[in-house]
């Protein structure tokens, strides 16, 4: 009696996982000992899958516990790898597992870029792989009892999960065999067995009987929700393993009734009630006799039906002798209890009770997004503060070198090189002076070329694949089921966008540069020159030598080194600001095992207002006293100005030494912005080659599934009739009809009958000709004459009796048929027995040069014989296989 069933095992295709997602490891994470265990831990990731997956499992708990890991891992690695169509694709292939397949295309299967399609299809052979061993327990004894209880119950809470999540996880339409109609079905079946396994496990501990009654009754209220599950949907009964399925389920779902009435009658016996008994067994006997008889293929109730039928005797020989209690009718009596204590088992990883995570330290993909704001955040933030103080360093600079100071101060002797400007040309030619500067300009372009020139291959591999796509989704239409290319490119071509418009405002910049060292290259070349030249091309000018001690000359001085150290507490203070770190990951960590997202914005803004907050006040405090400053050296520099002796040479001295504090400006802000900008773009060029990479990853894995589904088209394009359907012409449509109509009393022909062949004959006459297959009540109509036979044979035999090949002889054989399941030909049937002859159109003329004549039968003549080794009248030709006399079907039956 103990049939139980058991669930199939999906087959997958290899995938190599080391290659695509090493690869990802080695651009995300430095070299070094972290990036070798990540790799490491990666192979022992798909030796994990081989032995998962690709080889036979042992119906044994070692090969469930290694499916389980493996689908312990997989959701472990999920959040910590971007696996989607367009970052990381990794193509997963799975057959269907109840769809045997045909002798040409091969099963169904489905091959899609989630790693949600490869967890689900993981669990389902996990609770495939628990019914098997929950199949094999020897439920004799105590502990295969257990056993058995824990696998069902585990396959069907397995089963339950996929029926929640499978649409989810894969976003389209998955295979039958996972859909929720099918694991919906198979999780009612492993609960009504694992109920089943909790009645048995309660008959063996010898429980109440009204406990075990009620256990039954459960177990066939299970068994009845099963087989509705199986029956009532469209695409189920299709299987061959369901049509096995079913007829197992209605006898369950009747034993299992049977037992619970059998029990119950105890119950009432025990009760006194001896009619409930007698009806409940009366109940419980038909109940198996039905099994008996409709499913004893599938189950035996030998034991059980004897067992009632022992019972039902004793207790109506009871009845009848001794208590004569009334019988009652089946739907008097009251209902059996239900106790249900199989429950599906929830699913929650880990599952394995060995599981270890192999990518333990690995940020999960949401922390390290989250991370990647906070840094853009903090970029932001110390980008903001150092170019406040840049500014206003550069504004000062600027002020002081219109007012030529501090060379003014310098210059009182007016003969020699202020001090300052000797300074700042020893820095100039200490930096390597203009040629430096040029050989920078000279290789930005190269750069930002090379550049442009990664971006936009990277962007052509997209293109191409994409053209493709929509020329085999235009050729193909429907059938071309998978995600457009425009759609999956969205992401990658709004990202190569972004490049391309830093490129283009990093180009801008570059003209900037090049505009101002343009500007004040004759300056800087002046400054690159030795003291004795430089000293010689400044204008000499009269003494000032009356202003030297002066109080002007003191205040303007002091306000100078106030102003130097206000720069130098930038400086100072823009280290600081580079400096400071805070690792955000304990963070994010923390909020994420909380409250299962990350409130990256409030996080970030909160953290970022606490470290950088302090250094914000500090550097307004740093433009507040520059501007008390620069006020009062202008206000100073006015007195000065007013006190010091005016002439044109005194003035073209000033001007050059105030064009030359400015290129040396000039020169170190181009400096650090060619700098910047060769930076920008060695930075760039790595971040477009990872780009580059991606593109190629994504397009590499499109044409990989590309090639997949051209392949399944052509294989179901192979499976498809290849012979064309021709519509029969109206005439011999109606012949047909007339010819089929049965006369008078005679039985309707159920067989449709090809109609006949018409040719002109001369004189217009038209002979008869029995169609092809003899019918006896069909009407006659015209037939065309006989066939000359080919002139290449030597006559023979009896003169020929003008039947027509393919009319019925004499004798009443029929002639030879095509047999059952033969391909249709041409719409105008030929001779039996002259393959490749085919009746003309009407109105056909075979002579196109303009010779219109008449059809000749052919006449016998007398004495001539008929074809070469004729066979006797009302014979069959010889070497035809003989029919038996009844009448056999033209077309194949249904």
């Amino acid at each position: 009696m103990a049939t139980f069933i058991s669930v199939p095992l999906k087959k997958s295709s290899e995938v190599d996982l080391v290659k695509p997602l090493s690869k990802f490891v080695t651009m995300n994470y430095p070299a070094g000992e972290e990036q070798t265990e990540y790799i490491r831990a990666l192979e022992e990731l798909n030796k994990l899958r081989k032995n998962a997956l690709g080889r036979p499992l042992d119906k044994h708990d070692s090969s469930l516990e290694i499916l389980l890991r493996y689908f312990d891992q997989l959701s472990a690695v999920e959040p910590k790898f971007p696996f989607s169509e367009n970052q990381l694709c990794l193509t997963f292939t799975w057959k269907d597992a109840f769809d045997r397949g045909s002798l040409f295309g091969g099963s169904v299967k489905l091959a899609l870029a989630s790693l949600g399609y490869e967890k689900t299809c993981v669990l389902f052979n996990a609770a495939a792989l628990a019914s098997q061993i929950a199949s094999e327990q020897n439920l004799d004894s105590d502990e295969g009892l257990r056993a058995a209880a824990k696998y069902y119950q585990l396959a069907s809470g397995a089963l339950l999960h996929i029926k929640d999540t499978v649409l989810s996880a894969l976003n389209r339409e998955p295979t039958m065999d996972i859909s929720p109609e099918t694991v919906g079905a198979l999780h009612h079946i492993m609960l009504a067995q694992a109920q089943e396994v909790f009645f048995l496990k309660a008959t063996s501990d010898k429980m109440k009987d009204a406990i075990i009654a009620k256990l039954a009754n459960q177990a066939a209220d299970f068994y009845g929700d099963a087989f509705k599950q199986c029956q009532y949907k469209e695409n189920l009964p299709k299987y061959f393993y369901f049509q096995e399925v079913l007829p197992v389920l209605a006898a369950k779902h009747c034993i299992m009734q049977a037992n619970a009435e059998l029990h119950q009658s105890i119950l009432a016996k025990q009760n006194k009630h001896f009619g409930e008994e007698i009806a409940r067994l009366q109940h419980a006997s038909e109940l198996v006799k039905t099994v008996a008889s409709r499913y004893d293929e599938y189950v035996s109730v030998k034991d059980l039906s004897d067992k009632i039928n022992r019972a039902l005797a004793n207790a109506k020989k009871d009845n009848d002798f001794i208590y004569h209690d009334r019988v009652p009718e089946v739907k008097d009596l009251a209902n059996i209890g239900k106790a249900a204590l199989a429950k599906a088992t929830a699913i929650s990883p880990p599952l394995s009770q060995k599981f270890t995570d192999l990518f333990e330290k690995m940020v999960p993909m949401a922390v390290q997004q989250a991370m990647s704001v906070y840094n853009q955040r903090k970029a932001e933030t110390v980008n903001r503060l150092v170019g406040t103080m840049r500014e206003a360093t550069n504004l000062c600079n600027g002020v002081l070198a219109s007012l030529n100071l501090p060379a003014a101060l310098e210059d009182l002797s007016g003969d020699t090189i202020p001090q300052s400007i000797a300074e700042k040309s020893r820095a100039v030619v200490s930096k390597g002076g203009l040629q430096s500067i040029e050989q920078l300009i000279r290789d930005l372009p190269e750069l930002m070329t090379r550049n442009r020139e990664i971006l936009d291959e990277s962007l052509k591999m997209l293109d191409d694949e994409e053209t493709t796509d929509n020329e085999l989704r235009s050729k193909f239409n429907q059938r071309w089921n998978r995600t457009p290319s425009g759609d999956l490119y969205k992401p990658l071509r709004a990202e190569g966008g972004n490049f391309r418009s830093k490129l283009d405002v990093a180009t801008n910049a570059d003209g900037v540069v090049r505009e101002r060292f343009n500007t004040h290259c004759d300056m800087i070349a002046l400054l690159c020159k030795s003291e004795g030249e430089l000293n010689a091309a400044i204008p000499s000018a009269n003494p000032a030598k009356t202003l030297q001690g002066s109080e002007v000359v003191n205040v303007l001085r002091s306000l100078l080194t106030q102003l130097d150290e206000v720069k130098r507490e930038r400086e100072g203070l823009e280290g600081e600001i580079k400096a400071a770190t805070f690792d955000m990951t304990a963070c994010f960590l923390t909020a994420m095992d909380q409250d299962s997202s990350i409130n990256e914005e409030a996080l970030s803004l909160s953290q970022l207002d606490q470290q950088y907050g302090q250094y914000n006040q500090k550097v307004q405090t740093t433009l507040r006293t520059q501007e008390e400053l620069l006020g009062k050296v202008q206000t100073a520099h006015q007195e000065f100005s007013s006190l010091k002796q005016s002439n044109s040479d005194a003035n073209n001295r000033e001007e050059v030494l105030k064009k030359l504090a400015s290129a040396h400006d000039s020169y170190v802000e181009i400096s650090n912005n060619l700098s910047e900008g060769t930076k920008f773009y060695n930075g760039l060029t790595e971040i477009l080659l990872k780009f580059q990479n991606k593109c190629s990853d994504i397009v590499f894995a499109r044409k990989t599934e590309r090639d997949e589904l051209l392949k399944e088209l052509q294989q179901s394009i192979a499976r498809e009739p290849s012979a064309p359907s021709f519509n029969a012409p109206a005439y011999q449509s109606n012949l047909a009809a007339s010819a089929a109509t049965p006369g008078p009393g005679a039985a309707p022909n159920p067989n449709p009958t090809p109609a006949p062949r018409t040719v002109f004959v001369s004189g217009q006459q038209a002979q008869q000709q029995t169609p092809q297959q003899p019918q006896p009540t069909q009407a006659k109509v015209q037939q065309p004459p006989a066939r000359p036979p080919p002139p290449s044979f030597t006559p023979q035999g009896p003169p020929f009796t003008g039947t027509v090949p393919g009319a019925a002889p004499p004798g009443g054989n029929p002639p030879p048929m095509a047999p059952p399941g033969q391909a249709q030909g041409p719409p105008y049937p030929s001779y039996q027995g002259y393959p490749g002859y085919y009746q003309m159109p009407m109105n056909y003329n075979p002579f196109p040069m303009g010779y219109s004549m008449p059809y000749m039968p052919y006449q016998a003549q007398p004495g001539q014989p008929g074809y070469p080794g004729a066979p006797p009248a009302g014979q069959p030709y010889p070497g035809y296989p003989q029919q038996p006399p009844q009448q056999q079907p033209y077309y194949p039956q249904q």
